[in-house]
């Protein structure tokens, strides 16, 4: 039997998921829940409080699937931390592991939480822990408060652009070393994606997703707990809304990407990394890198130089800048999204790429290659959601932005965003793409990945998921 051209492809996009059911109806939930620790408990080696800092949860549902939706303002969520969470999220509302994208904003001034998969050691101390404590049960409560405010919805999707960040790995004109400095020529994905969810018919929004390519460092080693310039952007928007929506930022692939404007910070952390060096090892990058990590996750052995409150000043301006600047082209997106539909089949796919790891032994952060033996295996999870025409893909690390991109361009689906640092992070941090291990900067000679894997297996990963398992083969 021959059917009209009409009604065969009205037929075909049944099966595709495009059009509704008589019964489907698309709703949504929002919620949000401070995280902040106590002013008497703040974490080490942080001492004092800024700024409130939050976690954000959008729950989705339509015939009988569901999906969520859900950040949080810290660096990374450890991988034990995430299974716990992620395991009672699906005991308590049947979310499939697959349908959910939890991710952090990587936030470098919030403090860190512990991973109970690896209880005691020299991080865990009693702030760390209650810390850690109050982000579990505010992260339950944040997909509590989604569940009961589930009310019908539609969604849109848009794309606006943002010229707020940098590709950070460059050649220092003065050493001609490679170095974590602006290269204004390198690859940078300026694409804010907005995914805006709305109560029926035009009515108000009920929640919005941002996806930008930044890292959070304008706060970083000032001591102080902030959550930098994710929170001032979604601050900004629900406030816009009379905190009646909950606007939820998502890091994109920000492996190389820094802020453009870190004149302030630099001016505040030089100093201080400098001043916990050794005095007779001025010049080591090896000396460099651990005076680092003992100012961001403690045990400093020198006095900190204190900040000029002047300077201090000029870092948080560039803060609310830049969150500003963001949640304006939130904004003006919004108003220029074209369609909006409750018709949103939800279907989400996981998969692991098992690369060859790398171990380093030599001790510079960077300038210099590195020198590396044989390590563990290193399993990149990657994943795909498909919410109506929109789909999100996602991966566990930090992957350099034109891995980011090379994915989008790959996609079946012309709506396509990308969300880095998702779930529990991945054994082997940075991901740079096959040329950037080149590139003598401390992301891509730390990285445990050898290369050759993880650029084309991130992007064919992801989009695999797309064209198979999410029953798509053609743009949406």
């Amino acid at each position: 039997m021959r059917f009209p051209l009409s009604i065969a492809c009205l037929a075909a996009a049944f099966l595709l998921g495009l059009v509704p059911t008589a019964t489907a109806q698309l709703r949504v939930g929002a919620g949000k829940a401070d995280i902040t620790p106590d002013p008497d408990k703040v974490p080490e080696p942080l001492v004092s409080i800024h700024d409130h800092i939050f976690t954000r949860a959008i729950l989705i549902e339509n015939s009988g699937r569901s999906a969520l939706l859900m950040n949080v303002e810290l660096g990374g969520l450890p991988a034990g931390f995430y299974e716990k969470l992620a395991t009672e999220i699906t005991s308590r509302y049947g979310i499939p592991r697959e349908n959910m994208i939890i991710s952090a904003c990587h936030v470098h001034s919030s403090g860190a939480i512990l991973d109970p998969a690896q209880p005691g050691g020299p991080n865990a101390t009693p702030n760390k822990q209650a810390f850690t404590d109050k982000t579990y049960k505010a992260m339950l409560d944040a997909v509590k408060q989604a569940k009961d405010s589930l009310q019908s919805a539609e969604m849109g999707f848009g794309e606006g652009k943002l010229y707020l960040n940098v590709n950070r790995d460059a050649i220092d004109p003065k050493t001609r070393l490679w170095a974590q400095e602006p290269d204004v020529n390198a690859p940078s994905d300026k694409t804010l994606a907005v995914l805006e969810f709305r109560k029926p018919g035009g009515g108000d929004p009920i929640a919005i997703y941002m996806n930008y390519a930044m890292h959070s460092v304008t706060m970083f080693l000032t001591e102080e707990i902030s959550g930098d310039f994710p929170e001032v952007a979604q601050s900004y928007v629900e406030d816009v809304y009379d905190n009646k929506v909950v606007a939820m930022f998502a890091q994109a692939p920000e492996g190389d990407q820094n802020p453009l404007y870190m004149r302030p910070i630099l001016a505040i952390n030089e100093p201080r990394i400098h001043a916990e060096m050794d005095p007779a090892k001025p010049n080591d990058m090896g000396e460099y890198n651990d005076a680092i990590m003992h100012l961001f996750q403690g045990g400093a052995k020198r006095p900190l130089l204190p900040m000029d409150p002047k300077v201090f000043k000029q870092a948080w301006a560039v803060v609310e800048a830049q969150g500003t600047i963001m949640a304006e082209e939130t904004l003006r997106v919004m108003n220029d999204i074209p369609t909006f539909s409750s018709a949103a089949l939800i279907q989400g796919a996981t998969t692991d790429v098992n690369c060859p790891g790398r171990k380093r032994i030599n001790h510079e952060r960077e300038g210099v290659a590195g020198i590396y033996e044989d390590g563990p295996p290193v399993a990149i999870t990657v994943g795909a959601l498909r919410i109506g025409d929109v789909a999100l893909g996602r991966v566990n690390g930090e992957p350099y932005n034109k891995i980011g991109q090379e994915a989008k361009q790959g996609s079946p689906f012309r709506n396509t965003l990308i969300v880095a640092l998702v779930s529990g992070g991945s054994s082997g941090g940075y991901m740079p793409t096959d040329d950037a291990y080149g590139h003598y900067t401390f992301q891509a000679v730390g990285t445990r990945v050898k290369p050759g894997c993880a650029e084309m297996g991130i992007v064919n990963g992801i989009d695999t998921l797309l064209r198979q398992d999410l029953q798509s083969s053609t743009k949406q």
